[in-house]
């Protein structure tokens, strides 16, 4: 087993799973539950969906598919998106999911992360901070797939939730997000300064160095992958598969 956490980060779009650049340009990847079983054979040790359009849509999380998805994982999993409140929460758990992911709604009700955290545990919450840099160059958090500027730097964010009970950090760079470009290692050495929870880099990994940077370089505690997870190589075609354990091993 990896010392780091390297976690599949799969996007679902309409029972979908699907790919995007920037947060836009989606380009669909497959079925969730044949992924799953992919992902299954290939031993990953953990898994993260993210459902992008059910806070856009105001929509629920589509319990019977997040049903589906625990039915046949055999590794823990998160989710995240269209959670509003507590009683959602205890019902994504109660379906087998080990951790919830919260982005707007920890914005627009921030009591909610302590109450999670009494209820639940730390362990079960994680808080999605999305963030990309404004037309005058300074980092911002965003909400709402990346349309609702929250005008707070990531690292003073991810202090606050820190300090309200979240367990864990799932920090994406909208910027670099489905580019290949690497992680944002100076923004991540900057939030993992500042908490001491775990901190997941997501967002522009294109090959094994780029992990180990962001590790190695970025304080990061695990990293995220999408692109490199569901696609043969840079511009081509899909296939879900897992960097090889034993360079990554050497690099870490």
């Amino acid at each position: 087993m990896l010392k780091t956490r390297i976690i599949p980060c799969l996007l679902l779009k309409d029972s979908g799973l699907v790919k995007t650049v920037n947060f836009n340009k989606y380009n669909y990847i497959g079925d969730p539950i044949n992924t799953c079983r992919i992902f299954n054979e290939l031993e990953v040790d953990e898994l993260t969906f993210l459902d992008i359009s059910a806070t856009v849509e105001n929509k629920e999380p589509n319990y019977k598919v997040l049903q589906e998805i625990s039915a046949e994982c055999f590794m823990p999993v998160s989710y995240g998106g269209g959670i509003k409140s507590l009683k959602q929460v205890e019902k994504i758990l109660s379906i087998g999911f080990e951790k919830v992911i919260l982005n707007t709604l920890a914005f627009e009700n921030r009591d909610i992360i302590t109450e999670i955290a009494n209820n639940f545990g730390s362990q079960s919450l994680i808080i999605s901070i999305d963030y990309r840099k404004n037309l005058f160059g300074k980092y911002q958090v965003y909400g709402k797939s990346g349309n609702t500027n929250y005008k707070m730097h990531p690292a003073e964010w991810a202090g606050v939730v820190a300090d309200s009970g979240a367990g864990e950090i799932l920090l994406t760079s909208i910027d670099r997000e489905g580019t290949w470009k690497g992680y944002d290692v100076d923004l991540t050495k900057q939030v993992t300064q500042k908490v001491k929870i775990p901190v997941i880099a997501n967002g522009g990994a294109g090959c094994i160095d780029d992990i180990a940077d962001v590790v190695n370089s970025g304080g990061a505690s695990a990293v995220a992958l999408g692109s490199m997870v569901v696609y043969q190589a840079k511009d081509m075609g899909v296939l879900i598969n897992f960097p090889d354990r034993e360079s990554l091993s050497e690099k870490l």
